[in-house]
């Protein structure tokens, strides 16, 4: 019996679907189904069931990840969510950390907070930092909130007392009452979904979690039911925002760790391109129907965090935006995709995005009543896109319409002919794309220009060869299957689960036992709920301490040895965190004493190695199979480009840009500046000509 495995990435336009069964993968892209996500996902898996000629009862994995936790803290429709917090802490969301993302913007924007004052609801209760009771549970003042929740018909209640990250004892007390008195309530308690110090961050998390759990649980529930009408019995696993996969339970459980999931499984296939091919120094691009994610990968591995924000009110300004702690990807996501909507502001400036067409009504060119010009429909125009091949020609595209949107929209705001404003489009996209890339390598002190571009999704390999042009880089590589990459990513995901607790501890006053204990502890949890999706596949576990000089506002994690702790170990523990202290600030402090604000333990399957590519001789590309007028502002005028087909391409194939190459899932353009070259693994490699032959 063949091994199906199936993979699923809900974006905002397009609902990606894989399959991987007998070394072969088929896939296929249809319209994201937003009032109902799961009628894409089945219709999409019976189209690729049909082309792997298999069935639902083949499926032995089915692998997902979804953008609807997002989209729907974005768009502010989650569930009615109310918050039970200490008597004295009403206000901790709004409060914040006092940080002001502009220092000087006296009319500041702050994202709205996703529970009004007025749902959020105190009781008497305290526990000081060390766990202990101050102040018992006033249970008849928890009853009297249940009371105001019936009456507020709350659907969800996030529940985030002060210190519960040490004791949440409270916090598990007021979720019985409350699952007594208000029964099919959501409850969410911050001692589980983030139990760690700092109480906006935490707060704020569990209030997310807790906004989203109807909405999640919900909608995985519907497609498990979905998927077993059809006769599918495949254990669902999902993508969480830290690039492992999470069972079922435990995803309805957490849904907060499923926001950003699909840009994870990009960032993870994009760290397996980098492995095969040996390349230490990759820059990820995903550009699909709503968004662009651009993540460094550094030794092959996607940059990781431990919070990240959503909905910031101001593009590319930290503290703008909600916070959300918990482990995730570091990556920049902006609203740049396919489907961003362009127009002309009160500056006479073409501005794109960041709202999208998505895919009801879409683009202008897709004929289902989107009026307004995209950068699809800029592509279009440009003659960079083949209307008769989008989407492996299962959506045509009316060329005409997408000219009528650029003309009203920007053409007769600015006096430009149509394809000047497609130009125009196209070019202000790309160049947003190229600031985000800059300002997320300045925050990780690294020079951009000396990585490859690893670049996939619908939108991306179209628009890879001039972002690359923008940022100076000299390679790029576009991965098979590139349309579907951040589901191909998820078939390359480790199953696994991450916990992070916070326990103060000071190394020169280090208490052995009580971070064994705690770390014993976390392990036994992180193996329980890895081993729900893990099966019998073996599983290995690292543990890490956050540590920083005392006083400082952000830690170092360093790595600790998968043992009992014991006398002594502050030693090595201190010469770990002061070498890696130099490397990222060029000098240690010696002496000063050392903090270990939180500790964390993975337990996951072990990842598969990279096989090593061969390395193919080059030889001549395959014959066009066509052309197309595709038009350069630069030189002002169309020209004749040859039209390849990807799939007459073998490996060592190479020829000069400009070219576009077809395929199913999207098109590449090889521009002037680059020649092309099928590798050994079966990626697309373009790669910077001579000085003569670049362009800027």
């Amino acid at each position: 019996m063949t091994l199906a495995r199936l993979a699923v990435d809900i974006g905002g336009t397009f609902t990606d679907v894989v399959i991987e069964a007998g070394g072969e993968h088929f896939t296929t892209k249809v319209l994201t189904t937003p009032r109902g996500p799961e009628e894409a996902v089945v219709a999409g898996t019976r189209i690729v069931l049909h082309q792997a000629g298999l069935a639902f009862a083949d499926l032995a994995v089915f692998v997902h990840g979804t953008t609807l936790a997002t989209n729907a803290i974005i768009e502010r429709k989650g569930a009615r969510t109310a918050l039970v917090a200490t008597e004295g802490f009403r206000d901790v969301i709004e409060i914040a950390d006092e940080g002001r993302c502009d220092q000087y913007d006296v009319f500041i924007d702050k994202p709205k907070p996703l529970v009004p004052r007025r749902l959020r609801f105190t009781v008497p209760e305290r526990v000081d930092v060390n766990g202990t009771v101050r102040l018992a549970l006033d249970e008849a003042a928890v009853r009297a909130v249940a009371a105001e929740l019936r009456r507020e018909n709350i659907e969800a209640v996030a529940v985030a007392f002060i210190h519960a990250y040490v004791n949440g004892g409270h916090e598990a007390r007021v979720r019985d009452i409350l699952a007594e008195e208000c029964p099919g309530l959501w409850i969410a308690l911050s001692s589980e979904v983030a139990p760690e110090m700092r109480e906006y961050e935490r707060t704020s998390t569990t209030i997310a979690s807790a906004y989203v759990q109807p909405l999640i649980a919900g909608y995985l529930g519907r497609l498990a039911d979905a998927f077993a009408a059809e006769g599918s019995h495949a254990p669902i696993q999902l993508m969480t925002s830290g690039g492992s996969l999470a069972g079922l339970d435990t995803a309805s459980r957490f849904p907060i760790r499923l926001v950003e999931s699909g840009p994870a499984g990009g960032a993870i296939l994009a760290a397996h391109v980098a492995a095969e091919r040996q390349d230490r120094k990759v820059l990820s691009f995903d550009m699909g129907g709503t968004t662009a994610k651009i993540c460094l990968i550094e030794d092959m591995q996607p940059l990781k965090g431990r919070s990240f924000e959503v909905d910031r009110a101001a593009r590319f300004l930290k503290g703008s935006g909600l916070p959300i702690r918990i482990p995730v990807i570091e990556m920049v996501e902006i609203g740049a995709g396919g489907g961003s909507i362009a127009r002309v502001d009160e500056l006479k400036r073409i501005t794109v995005g960041p709202d999208s067409a998505g895919s009801e009504p879409g683009p202008a060119c897709y004929g289902r009543g989107g009026e307004r010009p995209t950068v699809t429909d800029a592509d279009v125009w440009l003659g960079k896109i083949d209307p008769e091949r989008f989407a492996g020609g299962s959506i045509p595209l009316d060329v005409a319409r997408a000219e009528a949107a650029l003309e009203s929209a920007i053409g007769a705001a600015l006096a430009l002919t149509p394809e000047m404003a497609a130009y125009g489009v196209g070019e202000i996209v790309d160049e947003n794309m190229a600031n985000a890339a800059r300002v997320h390598a300045v925050e990780r002190g690294v020079v951009v220009k000396d990585h490859t571009l690893v670049a996939f999704g619908g939108a991306a390999p179209l628009h890879a060869a001039r972002l690359a042009e923008k940022l100076g880089i000299a390679r790029i590589v576009i991965p098979p299957d590139a349309g579907v990459g951040s589901a191909v990513g998820f078939l390359r995901a480790p199953i696994a689960y991450e916990l992070v607790r916070s326990r103060y501890m000071r190394l020169d006053r280090f208490e052995p036992e009580t971070a064994t204990a705690l770390l014993d502890a976390m392990s036994r949890e992180a193996r329980e709920l890895a081993a729900a999706a893990a099966g019998e596949r073996a599983v290995e576990e690292r543990r890490a301490a956050f540590m920083r000089y005392r006083g400082q506002g952000h830690e170092i994690a360093i790595d600790l040895p998968v043992r009992t702790l014991r006398a002594g170990d502050e030693t090595p523990l201190r010469e770990a965190f002061e070498a890696e202290y130099r490397r990222l600030f060029e000098r240690h402090i010696p002496g000063a004493v050392i903090e270990v604000m939180s500790w964390t333990v993975f337990v996951g399957t072990r990842a598969e190695p990279a096989r090593p590519l061969p390395a193919p001789a080059r030889k001549a590309g395959p014959r066009p199979i066509g052309a197309r007028a595709v038009f350069d502002g630069r030189g002002g005028g169309r020209s004749e480009m040859p039209l390849y087909a990807r799939a007459d391409f073998t490996p060592g194939a190479a020829l000069p840009g400009p070219a576009i190459i077809v395929e199913a899932g999207t098109s590449t353009f090889v521009s002037e500046a680059f020649d092309v070259m099928l590798d050994g693994g079966g990626a697309l490699v373009l790669e910077r000509k001579s000085a003569g032959g670049e362009r800027s």
